[in-house]
């Protein structure tokens, strides 16, 4: 496995190996001592259609880091950095993340977390150093504009609820507080 940093300080992208034969395949997605500071002690997996869009999620109160990897198709992945006091607060990363490239991200603790399924079918496995407390989870308007975040597509299929995110200015007034 191959780790690389990104411009945003702790976010990182593995690069994993696989091995095939005339069996099919084997591939490495997570090696505990690449993370040592983390625990991850929670695992999800999603499955999203083509042109869905998941999040931008955070946890306020019981930070989590990610440790994001496709099963199956591929995903258009967005970190948002919402750490108070960092260089990049505000910030985004995308990656392309899919069975085919093996790649996979890390985000640490303060970062949201928002994608788009690119193909038909598209399973996304997380590892997570928290367990998921809904009442403190926070959902950010996927196309804010003031994210200036680069969409390839106009109409995503959207949740409900991230249909009544809030903006990242709303965001920022309410849980940006003595930053």
């Amino acid at each position: 496995m191959k780790v690389t940093s990104t411009y945003i300080s702790g976010l990182k992208i593995v690069q994993s190996k696989i091995y095939r034969d005339n069996r099919g395949l084997l591939k490495e997605i997570f090696k505990q001592k690449l993370f040592k500071n983390d625990d991850f002690i929670f695992n999800i997996v999603s499955c999203s259609k083509k042109n869905v869009i998941r999040g931008f999620h955070i946890q306020t109160k019981f930070k989590q880091a990610k440790y994001v990897s496709v099963l199956k198709g591929a995903i258009l992945d967005v970190a948002l950095d919402l750490r108070k006091g960092s260089k990049t607060f505000g910030k985004h990363f995308k990656v392309i993340l899919s069975a085919d490239n093996n790649k996979s991200v890390f985000l640490p603790a303060g970062f949201a977390h928002g994608f788009l399924a690119l193909k038909k079918e598209n399973i996304v496995n997380y590892n997570i150093t928290n367990y998921r407390s809904p009442k403190h989870e926070v959902s950010l308007v996927w196309n804010d504009k003031d994210l200036k975040i680069k969409w390839p597509i106009k109409k995503p299929i959207v949740s409900k609820r991230d249909k009544m995110a809030l903006s990242f200015y709303e965001y920022k007034k309410l849980h940006m507080k003595n930053s």
